[in-house]
């Protein structure tokens, strides 16, 4: 079984393939392809290891770390802590519950509140990764950049998704789902 890429092995990986190829490109725009290329092959293939070892897609897995750190969340904590929007939330809970990975309780004070726990299915599942907080091959790369970095990259970003006009929803709906 193939294990989930450590984040040293992820930057050592991202650190060689930013080398210039013997077949690169003098166009900008058909490098900047490439990287993106690159980073979506990355991802796709992180989804499919974990799946791979754990039975269970991205997006369910970080509820379920989440949970783990922090039982008792609600929903809307949860897409919080996701980043995403809460009918998104609610709707992988729902799977979730339907799998016996997770459980609802309601509050006393306000029935409406459902406050969800890791069940000891979620618990195995999760510990088919060893152990480790599960976050996502992107998120992970993304929080290891220093802010600089990180403020022009978006600030790049910005302006990439502005001449794609790109749709803004599809800001807040998890990687795997796209």
């Amino acid at each position: 079984m193939k294990a989930v890429r450590s984040p040293a092995a992820v930057h050592a990986a991202a650190r060689a393939s930013a080398r210039p190829s013997p077949e690169a490109s003098q166009d900008p725009a058909v490098e900047s392809l490439r990287r993106f290329r690159q980073i979506f092959a990355a991802v796709r293939t992180h989804f499919r290891q974990v799946e791979q070892i754990t039975g269970t897609g991205a997006a369910q897995l970080r509820a379920l770390s989440l949970l783990r750190e922090r039982p008792g969340l609600r929903i809307s904590e949860l897409a919080q802590a996701m980043d995403i929007h809460q009918s998104t939330a609610s709707n992988l809970v729902k799977t979730l519950v339907d799998r016996k990975l997770v459980s609802g309780l309601r509050s006393g004070q306000d029935a409406r509140v459902l406050h969800l726990n890791l069940q000891p299915a979620g618990e195995k599942v999760l510990q088919r990764l060893q152990g480790q907080h599960y976050i996502g091959v992107l998120p992970q790369a993304l929080q290891t950049l220093p802010p600089r970095v990180l403020k022009r990259m978006n600030a790049d970003l910005d302006l990439l998704l502005s001449a794609m006009q790109a749709d803004s929803a599809a800001a807040r709906s998890p990687l795997a789902s796209l």
